[in-house]
């Protein structure tokens, strides 16, 4: 399939800082054993409906894919960023009808205690584990295609990661 003939689909994206400067990162459940050592580590993210306006939206994906919204936004990248996915996942991933991602990103303080956090909320769970990691470590734990955003994000929002 010829990637350029298909849209990106609008998305958000959440950087969620603990108490401690650390950021949240989530196994796929679908795909634990992707591309390198760490598997398929992400940041939660996920798409914008339609008449919904991006700041209801990741707080929505919150909700959504890691069971809770205990979160209170305190920053926003100034860009949408966009990824293509790699050529075998072209017309098969993101139901076959994007070429990829055009993301709008926010860093958010998590309000919550980890008990609130629950991937199992959502009876078709997007993942099967978390932890906290340093901001700094976004890049080596993603797939290729998403690496050159999470170094953007780990610019662009470095002023977050520390404990605060």
């Amino acid at each position: 399939m010829n990637s350029p003939t298909l849209p990106y689909r609008p998305n958000v994206g959440a950087v969620l800082f603990n108490a401690a400067g650390l950021v949240l990162v989530a196994r796929r459940a679908k795909f634990p054993n992707a591309e390198g050592p760490a598997g398929g580590w992400q940041l939660p993210q996920g798409g914008i409906d339609e008449h919904e306006n991006p700041r209801e939206a990741v707080l929505r994906e919150l909700a959504e894919e890691i069971g809770t919204d205990r979160a209170t936004i305190i920053g926003e990248h100034p860009d949408w960023l966009t990824y293509d996915l790699p050529p075998e996942l072209v017309g098969v991933a993101l139901h076959g009808k994007w070429r990829g991602q055009r993301q709008r990103w926010f860093a958010l303080r998590f309000t919550g205690a980890d008990a609130d956090i629950r991937l199992d909320a959502d009876p078709h769970p997007e993942f099967d584990a978390w932890r906290w990691v340093p901001l700094t470590d976004l890049s080596e734990l993603a797939v290729s295609f998403k690496r050159p955003i999470y170094e953007v994000l780990a610019a662009s929002f470095g002023r977050f990661a520390r404990p605060g």
